[in-house]
């Protein structure tokens, strides 16, 4: 299938996803469409599908046959047309890469990875609590994360800061959006990641603890290496994942708990509800609006005709708040009976790659904050993510130690 696709001409338009940039405006959104256009058409972005049931979302993320990601895995998606795997390759070519960063995601490994990975979270909130408050989203929430990369692909500490700096850059263009900004950002991180392989290349670590020495044992389906170029994409491609969104789920989490202080308080008095607590707020803050799929034939869902070649959104944020699914899918509960069934990692072949050391990261970054403060709430406006993402980028607290 060409990877370049025209416009989908459909009317009328179901929805904007444009209209608004505010969470609460979005789920009010998916909860109209789920109950009365549970497969809606936008002529935005070129014309995408998007679903917000939690059964539609989850049972095309698991059909990577019909549903596939080598067009469009996400909307709006790279207008250079760049495919990096494996978030944007399908079976068999994906598998090879996923099942090397699969093998250094094991719980022995994040076990050793937890206590030295709390260290650089206290580490990167001291200014913050020096300071009495400051952005939680651009710097806690965006420093820690890339000392989690550095440890986890076993960079040298030298580059922590000039990939802090790089990413957020490319973020920001990426948003923006600017082209040149954004090439010119991804090109430094390119050079990171291909310093990186050439250094395993002569240095090959253990591939149980280093994703470039696993990288570089895999083969594809006929037996041969990985190629050089993709091998490159791939740890670009992960160096950039593990640091978008951490940043809007640790500000929607200070957020919520700026408004139930009962609940940080709660929290805070008893860390051993952090795990089940994080689980609740990744449901209720999946930060993507949804990742996207491509119809490879035609299919009808809920009497609606999707023709081969059309995009189609998984709203993985809308279907965590289904109420079939959660009761109450507004509201924060601890413990909540099938909390895992939730969607805020995807599902099926695609599913987060990091997911376990992404869970981990978010719940080291709320048990430093807990444990180093008194109390937080917010001060100040917050701004919003645009498309695709969703959740808060800026979110100012004042802090009490």
């Amino acid at each position: 299938m060409a990877d370049v696709l025209p416009p989908v001409t459909r009317k009328p338009n179901d929805f904007d996803p444009l209209e608004s940039n505010d969470p609460s405006h979005i789920y009010a959104e998916y909860d109209k469409l789920r109950t009365t256009c549970p497969v809606a058409f936008t002529d935005r972005y070129n014309g995408f599908w998007l679903l917000s049931r939690y059964e539609d979302v989850k049972s095309v993320a698991l059909d990577g046959t019909i549903f596939i990601s080598s067009v469009k895995a996400v909307v709006p998606s790279d207008p250079r047309g760049i495919r990096r795997p494996p978030l944007n390759f399908d079976a068999p070519a994906h598998t090879p890469y996923r099942t090397a960063l699969d093998r250094t995601l094991k719980p022995t490994r994040l076990k050793r990875l937890e206590k030295v990975l709390e260290a650089h979270a206290e580490k990167e909130l001291a200014p913050m609590l020096e300071a009495g408050g400051g952005d939680i989203c651009m710097e806690y929430g965006a420093r820690f994360p890339a000392w989690v990369e550095t440890e986890w692909l076993n960079l040298d500490s030298s580059y922590t800061e000039g990939l802090a700096a790089s990413v957020a850059g490319w973020i920001k263009a990426w948003r923006a959006p600017d082209g040149d900004a954004t090439t010119a950002f991804s090109t430094k991180l390119y050079k990171t990641a291909e310093t990186l392989l050439e250094n395993r290349r002569q240095n090959p670590g253990c591939p149980e603890d280093d994703p470039a020495s696993s990288l570089l044992l895999e083969k594809d389906s006929e037996g041969n290496f990985l190629e050089n170029s993709q091998l490159i994409a791939c740890l670009r491609q992960s160096l950039v994942v593990g640091m978008v969104a951490p940043p809007l789920l640790i500000g929607a989490i200070c957020n919520h708990l700026s408004k139930d202080q009962e609940l940080q308080t709660q929290l805070r008095s008893d860390l051993a509800l952090i795990p089940a607590a994080t689980e609740e707020f990744i449901r209720l803050y999946t930060p993507y609006r949804g990742f996207s799929r491509t119809a490879s034939k035609s299919v009808s869902l809920h009497g609606r005709d999707i023709n081969p070649g059309e995009p189609i959104t998984l709203s993985y944020s809308a279907a965590n708040r289904d109420p079939s699914i959660f009761p109450d899918p507004d509201k924060f509960v601890l413990n909540r009976e099938n909390l895992t069934s939730h969607l805020g990692f995807g599902r099926g072949r695609h599913r987060c790659a990091g997911m376990p050391l992404a869970r981990m990261m978010i719940q080291i970054a709320l048990r430093v904050l807990l444990k180093k403060t008194k109390r937080f709430e917010v001060k100040g406006p917050l701004e919003y993510a645009r498309m695709p993402e969703m959740g808060i980028i800026s979110c100012l607290l004042s802090i009490s130690i």
